[in-house]
């Protein structure tokens, strides 16, 4: 809370407001099930008191101000909560407009996000000119990038992102900041209002420029010791038996990351792309869940149905 209204006045955003409620910090976390602004219900009460003021975004951190998630206000005066996929779009379109812009983009310039974060992030930076690096799961992978490009690497770091709502602009940090990244989703959305549009409006732009896609993000919680055999056996049986299609749409490609796959390090992970787009399954590094990431134009349910059935879950 400190630090974000801070940077936000250091800027020159003077119409910030707190949700009181949740100003102070409460370890209980009462107003919320879950201080993480990945759930959507985590914001909720900021929407509430930005329909009262008119306000046109909410920013929402987690307590550690690692992961921030907004809400931003559409043309009917409703509130359209983005995903962390969308909202590093928007991010990433404007970082690279504003340097292509004023001269400082570079071709050794670097944008890294995690290989279940969307693939319009590697339209964005081919159509600037730069580079994409795609990593495992989990921002201290593009730590290790950053300090590997520091060690006389010809690529130059400009922004890391996952889709799980962590973003780093800048190498004084090793880890997703929610800080600097509230002030950027703040000018991104000041860029797009001298525009006269909103960032809901931002985000239709880059539809309309790259495609659109969905992204979901489903898992299954399976506790216990036989849960953890459940997770391992569905994992086996997904990589045993690749299917021909799935969701309808036949599936063009199969990469599994166990074996190494594009140079990364051995990772309970596979990803597999069919016409309409891909899907990604790992066990959760922290939690006894089993994840299904996907990335389609119309048919995520029907592939979660798919791989539900061939997992044997």
């Amino acid at each position: 809370n400190k630090s974000v209204r801070r940077i936000l006045k250091e800027i020159g955003a003077a119409d910030v407001f707190t949700v009181p409620e949740q100003e102070l910090p409460d370890g209980n976390f009462p107003t919320v099930k879950s201080p993480n602004p990945e759930n959507a219900e985590a914001l909720t009460l900021g929407i509430n008191y930005a329909k009262e003021s008119g306000a046109d975004l909410v920013l929402g951190t987690d307590p550690d101000s690692d992961r921030v998630g907004i809400a931003v206000k559409t043309a009917d005066g409703e509130y359209a909560i983005l995903n962390g996929n969308q909202t590093g779009m928007l991010m990433c379109e404007f970082i690279l407009r504003k340097m292509k812009n004023d001269g400082s983009l570079k071709p050794e310039h670097t944008v890294i996000k995690t290989v279940v974060t969307t693939e319009t992030i590697s339209k964005i930076t081919e159509s600037y000119g730069i580079k994409l690096c795609n990593v495992l799961t989990g921002f201290k992978y593009i730590g290790e990038k950053i300090k590997e490009y520091e060690n006389g690497h010809d690529n130059i770091f400009l922004f890391g992102l996952e889709e799980s709502y962590g973003y780093l602009k800048g190498t004084y940090a090793r880890d997703k900041d929610a800080v600097v990244a509230s002030m950027l989703i703040v000018q991104t959305a000041a860029y797009y209002k001298s525009c006269g549009k909103t960032l809901y409006d931002g985000l239709q732009d880059i539809y309309a420029k790259y495609g659109k896609t969905v992204q979901q993000l489903k898992t299954i919680t399976l506790t216990g010791e036989v849960g953890a055999k459940k997770i391992s056996d569905a994992m086996k049986r997904l990589r045993e038996s690749i299917p021909e299609s799935l969701g309808g749409f036949k599936v063009t490609s199969f990469k599994d990351y166990l074996a190494g796959t594009d140079g990364l390090p051995k990772s309970n992970v596979i990803k597999i792309y069919t016409e309409d787009g891909w899907c990604a399954v790992r066990p959760s590094g922290t939690e006894p869940k089993i994840k299904f990431y996907f990335e389609t134009t119309e048919n995520a349910d029907s592939m979660y149905s798919d791989l539900k059935q061939m997992a044997g879950l």
